[in-house]
């Protein structure tokens, strides 16, 4: 009979170690909250592109949930020419 491993995200799945899921759940939030304003505001890709100071499929990649394609850095780098403050929070895990 073999044993069913269950896991508390589908990040802890995914990734190696706790550092790599930790990463990819602080990414794929980023990326989340950044899809989301664009959505708000509206915006085509080409002009959410233009406003991130990067290009139309860099966007659609972020768009599409690309989470290996992006860096926490550049994820901050976008959020930031989006006007937006980036802000960190640790808790006991």
């Amino acid at each position: 009979m073999s044993q069913v491993e269950t896991y508390a995200s589908v990040w802890d799945a995914i990734a190696d170690t706790p550092e790599q899921a930790a990463n990819l759940r602080a990414r794929a939030e980023l990326m989340r909250q950044i899809a989301a304003l664009v959505e708000k505001q509206a915006w085509t890709q080409l002009e959410a592109a233009r406003r991130c100071g990067v290009t139309q499929p860099r966007i659609n990649d972020l768009l599409r949930g690309r989470v290996s394609r992006f860096s926490l850095d550049a994820l901050v780098n976008i959020s930031t020419a989006l006007g937006c403050r980036v802000r960190v929070e640790l808790e006991a895990a």
